[in-house]
């Protein structure tokens, strides 16, 4: 008689933790309506509406879920409903998971309260492929966690496969949306499938790798072969900012590159120098020919390769520099609003974007350390190296890994010094810590989930791998 009312309770909790996330995902598409929106925001904006021809500069694949959304609605504020969407509801499932595996109320509603953080709110309703992967990610995150907390009650292998599956879709969503999201999917996909099965064979692993590098190489595929983006050799970008960064004015005089192209990157050295862009230099410096890089591109990499392996102690100390500016003088740490334009769009509720402006830029001010790449790259280390022994350890050291993997993973292409290249790692990092915390000293199960039957009710106590694995 006693447990169904505890039971009952129980599940009233969840739906409070259901009503608070409900709420904060309204209130993030009230506060960004209808989406903050950069250049970059804008480009792919254009491309989406038919405006603009559709190209690989930015992920073919945003623009292309925005022109399905658009199409559905008739809004373009539905990429920010499904931004806040993933978000929220990524972050309610791992509350409801903390939840039930650990009984603490503070615990899941802390949880929830990562969303409101500023280093996460700041780009929360940003329409960036950085904050899409972000949010994938977490997505994932949190298919692992329901597969943790099922795991122990032995769910049916169609279960299984189908949390795999979708773990799956959104760490290929997250890799096709940014391309160096790769090294931070990798730890998340191996979290996700050993929260499934708790000692997985090698056909288990063949078989989940499989269903990942077909979640990723099928939509990839498709998009070529019939979307077919015009190809705009955006790698080209990094080399011509190490080419123009670690050669001197004379070297570029001298290259062996056409004559237009030589005078463009000697031009594009000088004007670097002059404006003391210490990256980025597409846009700060060079001076674009019509075809933007394609035109450029197979001369950029040429010399690249030849002058790079000559002036390697030149690249390494302009590529840490570069890298220590994003450690030590993280730019860009708050998107304002939507950026001038043609479209005719702005932000809906000015007041309220004001307010949040107010909350990040204060706290960015006060506690300049949150949003410093040091501090999450130390953050991620720790977490890596020490997840403690725990209940979450396991996740607690792969959230660790995907984030320090992430940030390193800039230092040979990173193209500015922006925050939004940490944002995953803070996302990751806040989550981590929070995790270390609450599963200090639980190594124990907690009672069946409500509802569970007396049969599938969870072990009293938790097997000495599930916390270590």
């Amino acid at each position: 008689m006693g447990q169904k009312p505890t039971a009952a309770r129980a599940q009233r909790w969840v739906w409070v933790l259901a009503a608070v996330a409900a709420l904060c995902c309204l209130a993030t598409v009230l506060v960004f309506a209808p989406g903050f929106l950069s250049p970059d925001s804008l480009d792919q904006l254009r491309q989406a509406q038919g405006k603009a021809p559709l190209t690989d500069w930015h992920p073919p694949v945003l623009s292309l879920v925005w022109r399905a959304l658009i199409a559905m609605t008739g809004s373009i504020t539905s990429m920010l409903v499904l931004q806040s969407a993933v978000l929220w509801g990524a972050l309610w499932v791992l509350a409801r998971c903390v939840w039930e595996l650990t009984r603490s109320r503070g615990g899941s509603l802390a949880v929830l309260g990562v969303g409101l953080a500023p280093f996460v709110l700041n780009f929360a309703g940003v329409v960036w492929k950085d904050v899409h992967a972000a949010f994938a990610l977490l997505a994932a995150c949190a298919v692992a966690f329901t597969g943790l907390r099922l795991r122990d009650r032995d769910p049916r292998p169609a279960v299984r496969w189908a949390l795999l599956g979708l773990g799956a879709l959104f760490l290929a969503y997250a890799m096709l949306v940014r391309k160096n999201a790769f090294v931070a999917a990798i730890p998340v996909f191996v979290m996700l499938v050993l929260a499934l099965w708790r000692a997985p064979g090698r056909r288990t692993w063949l078989t989940c790798t499989a269903a990942l590098v077909a979640a990723l190489v099928v939509p990839a595929a498709a998009i070529s072969l019939f979307a077919q983006p015009l190809q705009t050799k955006q790698g080209a970008q990094i080399m011509l900012d190490d080419l123009v960064h670690v050669l001197t004015v004379d070297e570029l005089r001298s290259a062996d590159v056409p004559p237009g192209l030589r005078d463009r990157l000697v031009a594009s050295a000088r004007e670097c120098d002059r404006v003391g862009a210490l990256s980025d230099a597409y846009w700060a410096c060079y001076r674009r020919p019509a075809d933007g890089l394609r035109g450029d591109s197979g001369e950029l990499t040429s010399l690249w390769l030849s002058e790079m392996s000559g002036h390697v102690p030149g690249y390494l100390q302009y590529r840490l520099r570069l890298f220590a500016t994003l450690l030590f003088e993280t730019d860009y740490v708050y998107k304002a609003g939507i950026t001038r334009n043609d479209l005719g769009i702005g932000v809906a509720h000015p007041q309220l974007a004001d307010m949040l402006g107010s909350y990040v830029e204060g706290m960015a001010s006060d506690l300049r350390w949150l949003f410093r790449g040091w501090f999450w790259l130390t953050v991620a280390l720790v977490l890596a190296v020490r997840p403690g022994r725990g209940l979450f350890a396991m996740p607690v050291r792969a959230l660790g890994i995907s984030s320090a993997a992430y940030i390193l993973g800039y230092l040979p292409i990173m193209p500015a010094t922006d925050f939004r290249y940490v944002y995953w790692p803070a996302l990751a990092c806040a989550l981590g810590l929070l995790l270390l915390l609450l599963g200090r000293g639980r190594t124990a199960q907690p009672p069946a989930a409500p509802g569970a039957t007396a049969g599938r009710a969870l072990p009293a106590h938790q097997p000495a791998d599930a916390g270590s694995q």
